[in-house]
């Protein structure tokens, strides 16, 4: 009988020293983990196709506009809250759009996984220009893009001329002698998309991001309008098809900022 008792007894300490070992594991596991800010939510970003972690990956909170980056391991952390969504985007991946959901705020530490797609690239063609060796001759051959941007005083903006902008005299015109419905019809339509635009300027992970993207994907989810509007406004403010083509998303921004800001100091004068 001692005997039974004496192996029950090693048994019920043997386990006690295990749970007791392992409850320490986990809390020092814990410990290392740093704690994450007041409403903020992690993650971690992979390839859907080979579970490869995607470091550099561009997050913005759509609601509340702010953004954030994946780390080497993949990993994120941005300020958001239940039902706010997300909006991914990385070279060579389909862009992608998250709400998060309340199992997300509670428990943390989703794994998103984005698509990869193909890249077709355009066929270049380029003019060959051919030289004599002769510098006047040569001088009037190359092509000269005179691209220049000017302004009227009183009017608070600026004007493109130049070849791309054959319109911008007429358009100087109808902004002089009626600005406003100029714009009406653009930004009239969209109150509530374009009120964003000082916010978004104010957070400088969203702009550091807009400053390497050109393919306007992102600022169409931040501003909820469609590419065709973002033409349209910086077509009826006057810049040239040039910058429409080769501006970054940012320098696109600040420009529908400049624009709108001139139409509502037009909005108040009447």
């Amino acid at each position: 009988m001692r005997s039974i008792l004496f192996i029950l007894f090693l048994v019920c300490t043997t386990c006690a020293t295990m749970i007791g070992q392992e409850e320490d594991t986990l809390s020092r596991k814990q410990d290392s983990v740093p704690p994450l800010a007041s409403g903020n939510i992690n993650g971690a970003v992979l390839s859907s196709s080979t579970d490869q972690v995607l470091k550099n990956v561009n997050i913005v909170n759509l609601t509340n506009l702010k953004g954030a980056i994946t780390d080497d391991e993949g990993k994120f952390e941005i300020k958001a809250k239940v039902d706010d969504t997300l909006f991914f985007s990385y070279l060579g991946y389909k862009t992608l759009q998250v709400r998060v959901s309340a199992d997300w705020v509670k428990y943390g530490d989703v794994k998103i996984k984005m698509t990869e797609v193909g890249i077709a690239l355009e066929e270049v063609v380029v003019q060959e220009i051919q030289l004599t060796g002769y510098l006047e001759i040569d001088a009037k051959r190359i092509p000269i893009y005179n691209n220049s941007r000017f302004s009227i005083s009183g009017l608070n903006t600026g004007y493109e001329g130049g070849k791309t902008q054959p319109g911008a005299v007429s358009k100087v015109i109808n902004a002089i002698f009626n600005p406003a419905d100029l714009l009406y019809n653009l930004f009239g339509k969209k109150p509530n998309q374009l009120k964003k635009l000082r916010q978004i300027k104010e957070d400088d992970k969203v702009r550091n991001l807009l400053e390497k993207k050109f393919d306007r994907e992102t600022l169409v989810a931040l501003l909820q309008i469609d590419r065709i509007d973002i033409d349209a406004i910086l077509n009826n403010c006057n810049y040239s098809d040039n910058f429409i083509v080769t501006a970054n998303d940012l320098q696109i921004l600040d420009a529908i900022s400049e624009c709108y800001e001139e139409y509502r100091v037009l909005q108040r004068k009447k």
